[in-house]
């Protein structure tokens, strides 16, 4: 099934690597009005420039989506260029290792704060605009958000609150036609664990010994995600609201090993 977008505007977080990423290409291909925004400029115009080769209507505003004062920009931005907001895809995340014993109270506000807050305000922010189109919300959660995993402490706790935020903004605008729904990943190959400074030797033993914790047998591709993204941001999804949809290779339905 082709899905298209044409004439709707879609807003993608965290698009300068990895899902966001992809689901700018997906987007883009699918004759969206993109707004793609990350904190990395030079990356975000390099991706722009190339994608407006195929969609001319690909456009990127910079900046960090920790900042309030930016999401209320960017909301603005993508009002301002494109007339209404009938997507948003809240991808911008990151991960950090800690437990109970090891995190600090800065490392675990700085996880709640870009992986639960900003997506929290920047949904609020796109309320007014996704009920005159009667859009929708697509969160990148993860399979930490279903499943306990040791050394992820704060992590986990953030995606958890995160598929349960999907469910109860569903709720509450559903009455309003805009739905809302995560999806939640496996162990997929992009930068987010080398952002978090894990080195590249053991980010490859990482990938190698997820192959065999995930029961599919390997670990997940960005763009597989991004379709995924795309398809319950589209009318083919119409009638799906409140969902935390895995796609993981079945990783949240074994024990932890």
């Amino acid at each position: 099934m082709e899905i298209k977008f044409k004439n709707k505007a879609v807003l993608i977080t965290g698009a300068t690597s990895g899902i966001g990423e992809a689901s700018a290409e997906v987007f883009a291909k699918a004759e969206a009005q993109v707004m793609l925004t990350g904190r990395n400029a030079d990356k975000l115009a390099a991706l722009t420039n190339s994608i407006q080769s195929r969609n001319s209507s690909v456009n990127f505003f910079a900046g960090d989506i920790a900042d309030a004062q930016f999401r209320e920009s960017l909301i603005k931005e993508t009002i301002d260029r494109f007339g209404k907001l009938d997507v948003l895809v809240n991808s911008a995340g990151i991960i950090g290792m800690g437990t109970i014993e090891t995190t600090t109270l800065e490392q675990y506000d700085q996880m709640m704060d870009i992986n639960l807050r900003s997506i929290f305000h920047l949904s609020q922010l796109a309320v007014p605009y996704l009920e005159k189109t009667q859009g929708n919300i697509v969160n990148l959660s993860s399979v930490a958000g279903l499943r306990s995993f040791p050394g992820l402490l704060s992590y986990c706790v953030s995606k958890a609150a995160l598929d349960q935020m999907t469910r109860c903004i569903a709720l509450e605008l559903s009455p309003k036609k805009i739905r809302v729904n995560a999806v939640n990943p496996g162990v997929v190959v992009t930068n987010l664990h080398r952002r978090s400074g894990m080195p590249e030797e053991s980010y490859q033993k990482f990938v190698e010994h997820s192959k065999t914790t995930h029961p599919i047998g390997r670990v997940g591709d960005p763009a597989e995600i991004a379709q995924l993204i795309a398809y319950l941001a589209s009318d083919a999804a119409g009638w799906i609201t409140g969902v935390t949809y895995s796609i993981d290779g079945g990783r949240a339905l074994t024990c932890f090993r």
